[in-house]
């Protein structure tokens, strides 16, 4: 009698080469960079070209090849328009932080000594020495600026040439993904064994939901904290309000990391622009209550209850999908987590119904 029938030694085949393609992704995580940005824009994507296609130019309709094309002019345009926004006001703010470190330092410095001495620290270096230190080797003048971020960053030939070469694929893999999605998915769907399709596809309906409702209210949620942060930080007399505004609001959709680089921008643009309290106080109720408002208010009404994921779940998310995928790992660790989070609340279900759990 054998020990295993056909289909179990079928079964277990199949898993194997299941784990050993999971494994192999793992690896190649390194590479996968412009698939995973690629097939992210794709989903988030694909509903416009959709649209398009249903839209009729008399009795012809859009062929999709047209609609994909528009759609990528019109993302390349939005991302040119946001670089010019940014790169500029990079640009014009490097030097005049180079000027103010030293005194912001001198600042600093007197005001901790007193409190640092009665504690009995010394400070084993001189202001000038803490001065020259910060502003040769982390902010160099002319040409260093670029040299020390290359050499910090470590950035050489290669890491350079990968990054070219990532912006250059994505809008590659993009094309293709959009004109193609629909026979591509068709195409996954012929793959799953027949006793599994009807309970696939009612999973990947609901997981489909989920992200188009994520997707959705995550983009409403980045488009009123960019407006509310670029109006508020203008009312407070910000010189590079839009900028910084829309950055924060932008990076939104990335938990507490977001709203952290968003807050350092605008904690670098008031150390150029203000020296009294009153701008920090001023700051501090302006990100204050935007983090309070998105948190306690929008992100659950917008987003959806359906999204939310424990604190603890959300970092360790972060933390795993960095590490996996590098920067695109962390854009595509809260969709993720949330897909995850379906297909455990089935795995539950189906163990509770299971004779292993009751008897």
């Amino acid at each position: 009698m054998a020990l295993f029938t056909p289909q179990q030694r079928q079964t277990a085949l199949w898993t194997g080469i299941g784990i050993f393609l999971i494994v192999i992704l793992l690896l190649l995580g390194p590479i996968l960079t412009p698939f995973i940005a690629g097939a992210i824009l794709a989903y988030a994507l694909n509903p416009i070209v959709d649209w398009l296609r249903s839209k009729r130019i008399g009795t012809l309709r859009l062929p999709r090849l047209i609609a994909v094309i528009i759609v990528m002019l019109l993302l390349i345009a939005i991302v040119t328009a946001f670089a010019l926004i940014m790169i500029p006001m990079l640009i014009r703010e490097w030097p005049m932080l180079y000027e103010q470190i030293p005194a912001f330092i001198a600042k600093v410095n007197n005001y901790l000594s007193p409190i640092l001495n009665e504690l009995g620290i010394q400070i084993p270096a001189d202001n000038a020495g803490i001065k020259k230190i910060l502003t040769e080797q982390f902010v160099p003048k002319g040409d260093g600026v670029w040299k020390s971020l290359i050499a910090s960053a470590k950035f050489g030939g290669t890491a350079v040439l990968t990054w070219a070469w990532n912006l250059i694929l994505i809008p590659v893999v993009l094309f293709y993904l959009l004109k193609d999605w629909h026979i591509m998915m068709r195409k996954l769907r012929d793959m799953i064994p027949r006793r599994w399709v009807t309970r696939a596809v009612s999973f990947s309906r609901e997981v489909n939901s989920m992200l188009a409702q994520y997707l959705r209210g995550q983009l409403l949620v980045m488009v009123i904290l960019s407006s509310y942060y670029s109006i508020t930080l203008a009312l407070a007399g910000y010189n590079v309000a839009l900028p910084v505004g829309i950055m924060t609001g932008m990076l939104a959709f990335i938990p507490y990391i977001g709203i952290c680089f968003g807050l350092a921008l605008a904690i670098t643009a008031t150390l150029l622009q203000f020296t009294g309290m009153e701008a920090w106080i001023t700051l501090g109720i302006i990100y204050g209550f935007g983090y309070s408002f998105d948190g306690l208010l929008m992100t659950p009404k917008l987003v959806g209850d359906r999204i939310q994921l424990h604190p603890l779940i959300v970092i360790f998310a972060l933390l795993a999908f960095g590490q996996l995928f590098g920067f695109v790992g962390i854009l595509l660790a809260l969709p993720s987590s949330a897909i995850l989070s379906v297909a455990y609340k089935h795995l539950r279900n189906y163990y509770f119904d299971s004779n292993f759990y009751k008897s």
